[in-house]
């Protein structure tokens, strides 16, 4: 019988060694499977404000035991916070923008989903292959993928922090997602782009090798640091073990499945 996975994880938010306020935000309940970062966006009205606005609302989900339903009541949480961000734009700030990328990670048993809204990353270390899950939403990938510009010119481009969707930048909110399967040694990387934009793909994989969520989390930052971080960091780390093999220096997480059978039974 194959044995039940289960998750460690850690994360943190730094302001960065430019930045005076931290406009990201994130959320990590491991027990629900739910983990989040929010960017909010810098150069407009309350960045910090819909940033927060998103985290918080994420953290009043409640999963239902269908995995497909809970999918879908994340994606209306994000549409709701869009909804109220829209009408306090209209309310206190003059119809100005008020917005924040966000990227969730869901985790339950053997299934994952992952769903996003600018360019807010996630990674996936399985083996020795890292791989970038989410598309940027950005003028620059757009300008990537139409062969106008490289990958590496895209970092230094003049527009490299323009983006095409955000929560909170129109009324109708486009959210892109996927689901797939989760593997014994999968590890997950959630991210602002203050981390990604200082630390090239080499080093992220050599820091995710490590397997060991808390010590990934404080190397990453620590790194963005050293290379400057001249905009707020934020990292979250996610590793999947099976029940038995997960590393007794983090904090042991049960299935969500699991986790819910036990509420309902007190």
């Amino acid at each position: 019988m194959a044995r039940r996975l289960v998750w460690s994880s850690a994360a943190h938010s730094h302001v960065g060694m430019v930045r005076t306020i931290n406009e990201d935000a994130c959320v990590e309940l491991p027990t629900l499977g739910l983990w989040a970062v929010a960017d909010g966006m810098g150069g407009h009205e309350a960045g910090d404000v819909a940033a927060q606005m998103i985290i918080d609302a994420l953290r009043t989900v409640s999963p239902p035991p269908d995995w497909q339903d809970y999918i879908q009541e994340v994606r209306r949480t994000l549409l709701r916070v869009n909804h109220r961000l829209r009408e306090e734009s209209a309310r206190r700030y003059q119809n100005r923008t008020i917005g924040s990328t966000v990227v969730v990670l869901l985790l339950r048993d053997n299934q994952m989903a992952w769903l996003w809204v600018g360019d807010s990353r996630i990674y996936r270390l399985r083996g020795n292959r890292l791989e970038q899950l989410t598309r940027d939403h950005s003028h620059v990938q757009d300008l990537v993928e139409q062969g106008l510009l490289t990958t590496q010119d895209a970092l230094h481009h003049p527009m490299a922090n323009v983006i095409t969707r955000a929560v909170g930048s129109a009324d109708v909110l486009e959210i892109d997602g996927h689901c797939s399967e989760v593997q014994a040694g999968d590890v997950f990387l959630l991210c602002s782009d203050g981390l990604n934009k200082v630390i090239s793909d080499a080093e992220i994989q050599r820091v995710l090798s490590s397997r060991n969520s808390q010590k990934s989390v404080r190397a990453l930052i620590h790194s963005a640091l050293l290379n400057g971080a001249n905009d707020n960091v934020t990292t979250a780390v996610v590793t999947v073990s099976e029940e038995q093999a997960v590393d007794e220096s983090e904090e042991k997480t049960v299935p969500t499945a699991q986790h819910l059978a036990r509420q309902s039974q007190r």
